[in-house]
């Protein structure tokens, strides 16, 4: 789907739209840092799962750690990776406003 042949509404109402989304989630707070420190706290579950396989055996506990880690790691690196997607789709959108702008 390319932005080329969208309509200037389409155009302006996605800018807004997801500027608005990336100006909320530019702001420091507290939810930024709680998201981080989940996902720190979900390494820190695969590396505890792990030692304790390495020091008592497979038990449920550590399989428990590791399965849920992963979950915690893999929700923090997808929605780390769909912000830069919109924050890559917001550039190519004010590029395409101002490509039209000067040809207007």
């Amino acid at each position: 789907m390319s932005i080329k042949k969208w309509t200037d509404e389409e155009l302006s109402s996605t800018h807004d739209k997801l500027d608005a989304w990336c100006l909320k989630h530019a702001v420091s707070s507290w939810g930024n840092r709680l998201w981080l420190m989940t996902a720190i706290l979900g390494a820190v579950a695969i590396s505890t799962g792990m030692v304790f396989i390495f020091f008592d055996g497979i038990t449920a506990l550590s399989i428990v750690l590791i399965i849920l880690g992963s979950v915690t790691c893999y929700t923090w690196y997808k929605s780390e990776k769909q912000r830069k997607i919109n924050m890559n789709f917001l550039e190519e959108l004010k590029a395409e406003i101002a490509r039209r702008a000067k040809r207007s």
